[in-house]
């Protein structure tokens, strides 16, 4: 299975009646419980697609995978000054035996079909793949490759994206349609009752979590 950045342990909890253990799960891990976490700092888009058919469409995928034939398949060049683009990601798709296409469909017609998509996203001038993992009335919840499981306002969503193309996987929509909006991907918002939950809006937060070229 892809890493998830999920980590784990004991903490003893003293009280009235004696030391107790609690197990616990640290926030990072939580925000990345159910997003394949970007290794490199161009890879978004791999990391996005591993996360779609990883935690989507019951096809575990590591990120490192999607990078190597995404990169072999496509423009260089190209994709180490600007990342991986859609069509990067269909061309994958299509040696898994996948069909896929970018829409130009708005938030609402996403949340009647109750599928997937990836969007490209603005992040005070930063272009970023993100995975839209489900809608509830106002909330959209989002898969980030850098920052893990968020949540934006429809509003808000709306306001960082780039164009209003979404990427979607054509077939196995039953698969699509039942993790979209998982219980447990929204349950990944609760900060744990233990640690420190601290906001990472805006751009110097985003940027500190992305991989350095030292880290690969």
């Amino acid at each position: 299975m892809p890493h998830t950045g999920l980590t784990s342990g004991m903490v003893h909890i003293p009280g009235a009646m004696g030391t107790h253990e609690m197990s616990v799960t640290s926030l990072q891990g939580m925000r990345f419980k159910r997003v394949v976490r970007q290794q490199y700092d161009f890879s978004c888009g791999s990391a996005a697609l591993a996360t779609v058919l990883t935690y989507h469409y019951g096809r575990p995928t590591r990120e490192r995978e999607t990078f190597d034939l995404m990169y072999e398949m496509g423009d260089q060049a190209r994709i180490r000054q600007q990342g991986f683009s859609m069509l990067d990601m269909k061309r994958y798709l299509a040696t898994q035996g996948l069909a896929s296409d970018g829409f130009r469909i708005p938030l609402e017609k996403l949340e009647e079909l109750g599928i997937p998509a990836i969007a490209l996203v603005d992040i005070e001038g930063y272009r970023h793949f993100v995975v839209v993992k489900g809608i509830k009335g106002d909330r959209v919840l989002v898969g980030d490759p850098a920052l893990g499981v968020k949540d934006y306002s429809r509003a808000e969503f709306e306001d960082i994206r780039s164009n209003d193309i979404l990427f979607l996987i054509r077939d196995r929509l039953d698969l699509g349609r039942e993790y979209f909006n998982a219980p447990v991907t929204w349950e990944a918002l609760t900060t744990p009752p233990y640690g420190t939950a601290l906001a990472r809006d805006g751009l110097a937060d985003f940027l500190l979590a992305l991989p350095r070229h030292s880290d690969w």
